[in-house]
């Protein structure tokens, strides 16, 4: 079971491997970070922010990790508005309830 909450069908080939490879990465902490990211986003990322997004899942799981928690800094290569986007989509003001 991946997690995934969302249905692949209606996405072209392009976004479904996307998708796929999100929930997919090598550690289930990323998995989640980026699996669920993708989930809410893929469906309407363009063209050229989902060039952004899989240059970041070719990022070492590792790397991107530290960068998404700020135990190291994010390159400028890769401070880009869909890193920001994936950031601030998994900061949370209050507790959470799982």
């Amino acid at each position: 079971m991946t997690g995934t909450t969302r249905s692949s069908a209606d996405l072209d080939v392009r976004r479904r491997r996307v998708l796929f490879r999100s929930w997919h990465r090598g550690i289930r902490e990323m998995d989640l970070l980026m699996g669920q990211f993708a989930d809410a986003r893929i469906g309407e990322m363009t063209d050229a922010e989902l060039d952004i997004y899989e240059a970041l899942i070719e990022v070492p799981d590792r790397d991107l990790f530290r960068w998404l928690t700020g135990e190291d800094p994010v390159p400028v290569n890769y401070d880009t508005p869909v890193f920001r986007d994936l950031k601030g989509f998994h900061q949370h003001s209050g507790p959470i309830n799982v």
